[in-house]
């Protein structure tokens, strides 16, 4: 039989053992605690430069910022140990000696209460949210102290306990307090704002540092108290007691900086599970673009310009340098919380360089080449030049810079693998439709893009064909790419568009940029959106890319939003404040990756010179890409010297070579508007036949009925469709067919009157040498 156990007779050593023992199970059973349980952390945003852009407020409305303890300033971690609990790295959670000279003291000697609480039981009270000021909270708090020591390290209970302790009103955490009372980040605290920040926890209410940092305050006679303490342990410091004693500068919690939020409030949405963004923004570019913001809009205000948005990008590594997303943030009159930089809308002409570096790519142009700037028709897409006029025949440079739409719109329909549609998707821009859909109204801002995009655009001029996405953050994982990028230009296609662009003279300058001592190249380029709703500028200088936006966010227009007019001056007032005001502001320069020189082409065509090119200019050429077309302007004619009329071939006797200058039609017609006569060649000799003179000089071609559309009238309506066709200069007649029928005559230039029927038929014309062109002609009756 065996003996009846008793527990009362045990000895008091194994009483103990055996409640550790049970202690032990008890606390394995239990599952772990979390460590930390809040409602949320800060987030802190800081330029490139590490200075706070700004500190949000967490879910429950604490400044309460996580920081890892190998971020926190070691001067901190021991001046908080040595004050609140030096057998920390020791005990085993609460400390018996220090709670049984407390409780000798609160409930024998009936003096003041007097605290006992470790770091670790701390921490228990925080989490638990336990009420402590009683033997039962007490030992509650015991017990959660020990199971936070039975399952984390003590450098996790260290870390938890400095980023969920108070350090006055609602900043919580030393991480948060660093920064809003000092302006600095944990790791850099010094040793007089460590011993401040030590003293803290302990009656977060009474030494509150905003409130009480006098010399005479309870957090400067506890600061006392902690730094004899710390000169005992740190005598090397003894040499600056002096500087310790005093009470360092305190920031009040609403002298908190709240700055480029446009910025922030991006980064912000875009990586919502970062604590701590390192920002790219660099806060001297950024305060200069929001100076001359704000001073550019309050000059203008007398032509109904309140808002503007600008962006500028670092093209070396594609950071963001500054940002401005309305120039009042603060202000719901322009709805100045909206992001400009972010924000869709028609990017207007800036575009159009794209379209013609595609153009130089595929081989079509260079920047001397010769387009026409007259009325034309794209299928059932009747463009305007802003101005409404025409220029006539300009070279692709004068074209860009002068931001003529003809001749964009006639280089796009010429585009093949890729398009502007391609080239923009390539480039990662948000075309959320077809490209069916857009047409040619691309060209013209048809789509409406974010201006971050349209800076990608531009930096790829920069950065010598190569797209590369923006980096928002110094660690931005998100915008990294492999270094090359993505291939959407070559290098030498960059290198003409530059060198295009940089021609582009600056508003009210009607001086060369060479022409200066100094000269700072600018690349750049101009946008109007469709009523005047946006007003664009965008452009290379030195190592950045600078967009500039003026408009309404609501959509309301204002003739005053010209991008020339309006968006350019700020565009420029940027520039020029940015190489001032920055030093060592480098320029790189645009070296042409091309090994042979630059080409000499006829000035007026723009093409390779013939021996009747009188007057030549060069021009830089793609080896094997551009184009190597004869002058096809300047031709020879041979008149008769007794009758002035043209001779048949130069074999003819008693002739003289003259060179004229063939225009077609339609730009001989705008000379003639802009009072500019242009001398014609004189008819052929009667007795010219047709196979000998044929052959020479360039075929009509017909503009009207248009390719690709199709005809409605109503079967009861007599309409007419008119027939026109451009022709060389020396053709005086047009002969027009429809299905072989010959159905009238016509000048150049001028119209003939079909009555339409419905059916499909195929329309000719015929010039009076001979030479001819075609096309499908689709009449359908209107379904009433």
């Amino acid at each position: 039989m065996l003996p009846k156990f008793s527990f009362s007779k045990l000895r008091t050593s194994h009483k103990f053992i055996i409640g550790l023992i049970l202690l032990f199970i008890f606390l394995s059973i239990l599952p772990a605690p979390k460590l930390v349980q809040t409602e949320g952390f800060s987030k802190a945003v800081y330029d490139s430069h590490g200075k706070l852009l700004r500190l949000t407020l967490s879910p429950d409305e604490r400044y309460r910022l996580w920081v890892p303890l190998s971020k926190i300033e070691q001067k901190i971690i021991d001046a908080t140990l040595l004050y609140e609990d030096r057998h920390f790295y020791w005990h085993f959670g609460f400390n018996p000696a220090a709670l049984v000279k407390a409780a000798w003291k609160t409930y024998v000697v009936k003096n003041r209460a007097f605290g006992a609480s470790t770091i670790t039981m701390q921490l228990a009270r925080l989490r638990f949210n336990l009420e402590t000021r009683t033997v039962s909270g007490k030992l509650a708090q015991i017990f959660r102290a020990i199971q936070l020591e039975w399952f984390y390290s003590k450098d996790d209970i260290l870390e938890a306990y400095l980023n969920l302790a108070p350090y006055g009103g609602n900043v919580e955490g030393v991480g948060a307090a660093s920064l809003v009372y000092f302006n600095k980040r944990a790791e850099n605290i010094t040793t007089h704002e460590a011993i401040t920040l030590a003293v803290v926890p302990q009656n977060p209410q009474r030494r509150f540092p905003v409130r009480n940092h006098s010399q005479e305050s309870d957090l400067q006679q506890a600061r006392l108290r902690l730094l004899d303490e710390w000169l005992a342990e740190n005598p090397q410091d003894m040499e600056r007691v002096e500087q310790l004693k005093q009470v360092p500068d305190i920031r009040p919690l609403s002298k908190l900086p709240f700055l480029a939020p446009h910025y922030v409030d991006a980064v912000l949405q875009a990586y919502p599970d970062q604590s701590q963004l390192e920002g790219t923004i660099d806060s001297n570019l950024q305060d200069t673009l929001v100076r001359q913001a704000k001073a550019y809009v309050a000059s203008q205000k007398q032509f109904g310009l309140y808002n503007t948005a600008a962006l500028l990008v670092d093209t070396r590594d594609m950071s963001i340098k500054a940002l401005l997303g309305s120039v009042d943030f603060h202000n719901p009159l322009i709805h100045g919380q909206v992001n400009g930089v972010l924000a869709r809308r028609s990017p207007g002409s800036t575009l159009k360089p794209f379209i013609y570096a595609l153009g130089i790519e595929q081989g079509l142009i260079h920047s001397q080449s010769l387009l026409k700037d007259s009325p034309t028709s794209f299928g059932n897409y009747n463009p305007e030049n802003f101005d409404e006029e025409f220029s006539g025949p300009i070279t692709v440079q004068e074209s860009l810079n002068k931001s003529r739409n003809i001749p964009a719109i006639h280089v796009a329909t010429l585009l093949k693998q890729p398009d502007l549609y391609d080239f923009m998707k390539k480039a990662k821009v948000n075309l959320p439709k077809s490209k069916k859909h857009y047409g040619l109204a691309l060209v013209l801002g048809g789509a409406e893009v974010r201006m971050d995009e349209l800076a990608g655009l531009y930096a790829v001029l920069a950065n010598k064909g190569q797209h590369k996405k923006l980096r928002w953050l110094t660690n931005d994982i998100k915008g990294e790419e492999k270094e090359e990028g993505t291939q959407l230009l070559t290098d030498a296609t960059s290198f003409m568009m530059l060198d295009m662009l940089q021609h582009n003279l600056p508003p009210q300058q009607g001086f060369k940029q060479e022409w200066l001592k100094q000269p700072l190249p600018v690349y750049w380029k101009t946008g109007t959106s469709y009523a005047y709703r946006d007003a664009w500028s965008v452009g290379i200088f030195g190592h950045y890319v600078l967009a500039v936006w003026v408009g309404n966010f609501d959509g309301h227009g204002n003739p005053a939003f010209v991008g020339r007019q309006a968006a350019a001056p700020l565009f420029f007032r940027i520039v020029n404040a940015i190489r001032s005001e920055q030093q060592n502001f480098s320029v790189p320069k645009n070296i042409p990756p091309l090994t042979d020189d630059p080409v000499e082409v006829c000035a007026i065509s723009g093409q390779l010179p013939t021996q009747y090119c009188k007057h030549k200019k060069h021009t830089w050429f793609i080896p094997g890409v551009s184009p190597i077309d004869k002058c096809e302007i300047h031709r020879p004619v041979y008149v008769e010297t007794k009758t002035g009329l043209r001779a048949c071939n130069n074999r003819v006797k008693d002739t003289t070579e003259q060179v004229y200058e063939f225009w077609s039609s339609d730009l001989l017609n705008i000379f003639k508007l802009a009072g500019i006569p242009r001398r014609v060649p004189p008819p052929y000799h009667p007795a010219c036949d047709i196979d000998q003179i044929g052959h020479q000089g360039k075929k009509p071609m017909i503009t009207s009925p248009r390719t690709k559309l199709s005809y409605q009238f109503r079967q009861d309506n007599k309409q007419k469709i008119p027939f026109m066709a451009v022709t060389d200069s020396d053709v005086k007649k047009l002969y027009w067919f429809v299905d072989e029928r010959f159905i009238g005559t016509s000048k150049p230039g001028k119209p003939l009157f079909w009555p339409a029927k419905p059916g499909q038929y195929l329309v000719r014309v015929i010039d009076d040498q001979g030479r001819g062109d075609g096309r499908l002609l689709h009449v359908e009756s209107e379904n009433r």
